[in-house]
């Protein structure tokens, strides 16, 4: 039996011919035939086969005039032939994903306020430009996401916030502005224009803790720390669309990032929103990886995909300097 073949002794005078060699007899019943098949003389692939019988003490094949029979070893052998062939292919296929980075998957994580709006505006392109590459996504919140980060369980993250870690780099891709989001029955419905000043009075609605908008929106605000008393302490949403639905139900405003303003509650909803009219209010997006990740140039494809496909409502990170388009009040 083959467990009784000392391992390494196998491994070292067994290369990947001997192996293509052993399958095709073993499937041909025929030394002619396999090697027609294999593209060598009768001659090559038999004194090959017998070389090998030789090094290992035992017959793999009987042969007589009439027919090639394959022996009980042999039959074990044959097992582990055509798994080290098939391991063999799996080692070729993965080089040659490698030669071309952009083939493969990437697996991309990305934070709940954003992954809902940007990653529909990238499917169909992505499938367009990058044939080749498969985006594998899982959305959480930004310390679990750079966990996984470090743990190698994704290739990058896209984030909101910036990220202090040696070992990762971020890749800006856009500033994102705040919109103020308001009830149709709320007095900013008569503004033509939200400056700060305005929201120091408003009752100012804020993701559940975890959430880096949450923390942005105080940070706009000026807000140094949560409500902890009164009917707005207990009103903390852990989805931007519930605290969308508490706005139309006229509990107070909230700041609403720009691509958001694709979501289905734009219309219908009760809710209206137009830019905040401020210096910095607005978040930078960022695709963050491990320093040693390969595939940069994967990443970088696939950065370039999403710049190319973001909407007016963001201004684009391009060489340093960001690409500012207008935007309107949207109700």
């Amino acid at each position: 039996m083959i467990d009784r073949i000392d391992h390494w002794y196998y491994i070292r005078h067994v290369n990947l011919r001997d192996l293509k060699y052993i399958i095709s007899v073993a499937e041909t019943r025929h030394f002619g035939k396999a090697a027609e098949r294999c593209f060598v003389s009768q001659p090559t692939l038999s004194g090959q086969i017998k070389k090998l019988e030789d090094e290992l003490g035992v017959a793999i094949f009987e042969r007589n005039n009439r027919s090639v029979e394959i022996t009980t070893v042999g039959q074990d052998i044959l097992v582990h032939a055509r798994q080290m062939m098939e391991q063999a292919d799996a080692i070729e296929q993965l080089a040659r994903i490698h030669r071309d980075p952009l083939a493969g998957p990437l697996r991309i994580g990305a934070i709940p306020t954003l992954s809902p709006y940007l990653v529909p505006l990238i499917l169909a392109p992505m499938k367009k430009r990058l044939p080749q590459s498969k985006l594998v996504l899982s959305e959480e919140l930004t310390d679990t996401l750079l966990a996984r980060l470090r743990n190698h369980e994704i290739d990058a993250a896209l984030l909101a916030t910036p990220v202090e870690d040696a070992d990762l780099e971020a890749m800006p891709l856009f500033d994102e502005p705040f919109w103020v989001a308001y009830s149709r029955k709320h007095d900013f419905y008569e503004k033509e224009k939200i400056v700060l000043r305005d929201l120091r009075n408003a009752n100012l609605l804020l993701l559940s803790e975890g959430h880096c908008l949450a923390d942005q929106a105080m940070d706009v605000c000026k807000i140094g720390e949560r409500q902890t008393q009164g009917e707005m302490a207990d009103l903390r949403a852990s989805s931007l669309e519930t605290l969308i639905l508490l706005v139309g139900a006229g509990y107070g405003i909230t700041l609403v990032p720009a691509l958001a303003m694709r979501g289905s509650w734009t219309s219908g909803s009760g809710v209206v929103a137009q830019p905040l009219v401020a210096a910095d209010a607005s978040r930078r997006i960022s695709l963050v990886f491990r320093s040693t990740f390969p595939r940069h140039a994967a990443l970088q494809a696939f950065a370039d995909l999403i710049v190319d496909n973001l909407p007016n409502t963001v201004k684009r990170v391009v060489r340093g300097r960001r690409v500012k388009k207008k935007s309107r009040r949207t109700q």
